[in-house]
């Protein structure tokens, strides 16, 4: 009897250690969750800088999605999601909405991106300036043989509302508001498909869009260098060094947005550092947008050195 209650009490041991061991699995799953959404801009980057993190640390969970920086944003503010990909700032009144919730957002730059304007090959167009483009862009500019080019009417490919690329060009370049010509399209490689096909076309993308997966450059769409004004050098956003000194007039810093500091060593502390390491930068530069700035990283050491 006293070995049938030993071997009891040693089965039932062993069925809640299973039982913690399980317990203890699914915890650390759920902790080891990121969820990432956002700019459509940055979801190939994200994606790749995913892939190689996961290579180092497979029992990680995390998933990227786009929809547009606006999208990423509320999803962050409704704390649906861990990490925000935005290719814009993010604006004043959703800092005030997050504060009313009790977050307080944090900004980390990813990357550097020379937005880019992209035409058929076949377009004979040189060079534009940024208000030949505004002009384009706001219905002004009709034909491309105001431009340089062939009597064509110019076709307008553009973005949704909720991405952080629409309101970046628009408030830096057309300056109004877009021409009720312009196609809204899903996402930057809907853009680059529409142009590629449409021989009066033209349309503005991330700089990692402009190349193939191999990260040649594309040769099914040309790149278009840019003028700040008549009196300046066309800069193509190829150009790493002017878009990272801010010389190409299309310029801009790349971001992701956290709703509050995240736990030291936790999966999105690991993963921003990855972002920022050596090996990350790599994975950026060869996705085809450019690595970080001195200035974006001493603003990105200020925020690691607040995770404790």
């Amino acid at each position: 009897m006293r070995n049938i209650f030993i071997i009891f009490v040693v089965v039932v041991l062993a069925i809640i250690g299973v039982l913690f061991l399980i317990r203890g699995s699914s915890q650390k799953t759920e902790n080891e969750s990121l969820i990432i959404k956002g700019s459509d801009t940055e979801v190939q980057l994200v994606s790749n800088l995913v892939e190689a993190f996961l290579g180092k640390n497979p029992e990680a969970d995390i998933s990227v999605t786009g929809g547009g920086s606006g999208v990423g944003v509320a999803a962050l503010l409704n704390r649906e999601i861990n990490l925000a990909n935005s290719s814009r700032r993010i604006k004043e009144e959703e800092l005030l909405q997050a504060k009313s919730k009790n977050s307080d957002v944090q900004e980390f730059i990813l990357a550097r991106d020379g937005l880019s304007i992209i035409v058929h090959p076949e377009n004979q167009i040189e060079k534009l300036t940024v208000d030949e483009i505004g002009k384009i862009y706001r219905g002004e500019i009709v034909n491309w043989e105001k431009v340089g080019g062939k009597d064509k009417k110019v076709e307008l490919y553009g973005r949704q509302s909720t991405s952080g690329t629409y309101l970046f060009f628009r408030n830096l370049v057309v300056k109004d508001d877009y021409s009720p010509n312009m196609k809204n399209m899903e996402g930057s490689q809907a853009i680059v498909d529409a142009v590629k096909s449409d021989k009066n076309g033209v349309g503005y993308v991330g700089v990692g869009y402009v190349k193939d997966d191999k990260g040649s450059l594309r040769n099914d769409i040309k790149i278009v260098p840019i003028a700040k004004d008549i009196d300046s050098p066309a800069i193509s956003p190829l150009d790493k060094d002017a878009v990272k000194k801010g010389d190409y007039p299309i310029s801009r810093p790349i971001f992701q947005y956290l709703s509050n500091l995240p736990v030291k060593n936790s999966l999105l502390d690991k993963f921003l550092l990855f972002e920022a390491s050596d090996q990350g930068q790599d994975i950026i530069e060869k996705t085809g947008f450019y690595a970080l700035t001195e200035t974006d990283i001493i603003q990105n050491q200020l925020l690691f050195e607040k995770i404790k």
